[in-house]
């Protein structure tokens, strides 16, 4: 069983930065994939990013490619997402997620582990 704790969320100026990290209470597999993803509100939650724990491939929503980056630390058994030039669409809870089956999707159902989500903020 993985337990996930995101934190970094915040209140941010739009044009502005945050990271979020995602922790787990374990050693995560090489094969796992750690997605991020997001629910505005009104809105359906949906993907953002996700990364192989091995470190590649990524993958990234249009909407956020080239803004967002999704990283990990193996050795303290944690996901980022680095965010950049934040816009007030990007206001949303962010949840980390882990695919234990390594299916390599972005399909929320695939993933098994999800953290308790982080609020970001972005004003105008």
């Amino acid at each position: 069983q993985v337990q996930l704790v995101e934190s970094g969320g915040g209140l941010v100026q739009a044009g502005g930065s945050l990271r979020l990290s995602c922790a787990s209470s374990g050693r995560i597999p090489s094969y796992y994939y750690m997605g991020w993803f997001r629910q505005a509100p009104g809105k359906e939650r949906e993907f953002i990013a996700r990364i192989r724990w091995s470190g590649s491939p990524t993958d990234y929503a249009d909407s956020v490619k080239g803004r967002f980056t999704v990283s990990r630390d193996i050795g303290k058994n944690t996901a980022y997402l680095q965010m950049n030039s934040l816009k007030p669409e990007d206001t949303a809870v962010y949840y980390c997620a882990a695919d234990r089956l390594g299916s390599g999707t972005r399909d929320e159902s695939k993933y098994n582990y999800w953290g308790q989500g982080t609020q970001v903020t972005v004003s105008a």
